[in-house]
């Protein structure tokens, strides 16, 4: 055991001195963009590790670590490209085995340990920390949509027949901007979505949109709404989740560090 952490130790101070030997030379505009990198990492990352069967404490410090790189280059959240490229470079290290799904693939961004997954980010500035919204779930442009009410129900077979395309769904939300930057990753239970199949349809038909926007309230046998689906009429034709209760999800980890501006 000794001599496996010497050798940890040495391989770290060889990095270390491999690392130092490029910076003399490095350009002064090359110098800049590495004096904001190190200046971020100056400000420590909280990282926290909750229920995660898919982020242990190394993984997640290097999502953290990514983030703060991320935020040296840009003063906005971070998009889900970006998001899935995080996933594919620190997953392995809790030993994981991922992949990426084909460019422009409808259904699932990535397959992890052979499940496929379906990725969503979340960063608008009214955003609530107990309630999630997605603001684009899916693209509805194909199905039957007029101001007839009894569109919905075609509608929302789309939504159910585009679930069957994968078997999680992970959101990562940015709670809070600079100069304190807040994240957390958090998943839905597919089983929660799932339950749209059973909810209350309402076609808006007062609305000047055409075709007519409506929704589809979900509740729990108590009554009690759980989220909605919204049918946006407007020329996207999207379909949003909207008011969903995040004490149904799990929060797999969160992230808390500062950044000084620029």
């Amino acid at each position: 055991m000794e001599s496996e952490a010497v050798s940890v130790t040495d391989e770290r101070e060889q990095r270390i001195k491999s690392v130092m030997s490029v910076v003399p030379q490095l350009t002064d505009g090359q110098l800049l963009w590495l004096e904001d990198a190190i200046r971020v990492f100056s400000n420590p990352c909280t990282c926290t590790v909750h229920s995660s069967d898919l982020l242990d404490d190394v993984a997640a410090r290097g999502f953290g670590d990514a983030l703060q790189i991320h935020h040296s280059f840009s003063a906005e959240p971070l998009s889900k490209d970006r998001f899935e490229y995080l996933l594919l470079k620190v997953l392995p290290l809790s030993h994981h085995t991922v992949s990426s799904a084909p460019r422009g693939n409808p259904g699932h961004d990535i397959t992890i340990d052979g499940c496929k997954v379906s990725l969503k980010t979340q960063a608008n500035r009214e955003i609530r920390s107990d309630v999630i919204w997605i603001s684009k779930f899916m693209e509805l442009g194909k199905g039957r949509w007029t101001d007839n009410p009894g569109d919905l129900v075609g509608l929302r077979a789309l939504f159910l027949a585009h679930l069957k395309q994968y078997a999680r769904i992970l959101s990562l939300r940015c709670l809070t901007r600079a100069p304190q930057w807040r994240y957390e990753l958090v998943e839905i239970p597919k089983s929660l979505v799932k339950m749209a199949i059973h909810g209350e349809l309402e076609m808006k038909l007062e609305s000047r949109q055409y075709p007519k926007p409506g929704y589809c309230y979900v509740r729990n046998k108590k009554g009690e709404e759980l989220y909605q689906l919204y049918f946006d009429g407007g020329t996207e034709r999207k379909l949003q989740i909207k008011n969903l209760k995040k004490h149904h999800c799990t929060l797999h980890a969160a992230w808390e560090f500062v950044t000084h501006p620029v």
